[in-house]
């Protein structure tokens, strides 16, 4: 499942970041910031106008993101 599935709060591990063009700036830069495969992620929040941006928590660091951005993460529950 990607980010945008799991549940609030719920503890899920990054599986892989998936690429939508070869050379694919915006999934290389997820992997920079730590969405790499065995990082432990949670779903902390979602924005209040059609869920957009979402709030992620990668280790001690959240970052918000957009919709877009989330769908390329796909994890699995912990």
């Amino acid at each position: 499942m990607s980010l945008l599935g799991l549940p609030r709060h719920q503890f899920a591990r990054v599986v892989q970041v998936d690429d939508r063009t070869p050379n694919d700036r915006v999934s290389r830069r997820l992997r920079e910031l730590g969405f790499v495969p065995g990082e432990t992620v949670s779903l902390v929040a979602t924005g209040p106008v059609g869920a957009d941006p979402v709030l992620i928590q990668v280790g001690y660091t959240r970052f918000a993101l957009r919709r877009a951005e989330a769908e390329r993460v796909r994890v699995v529950l912990q």
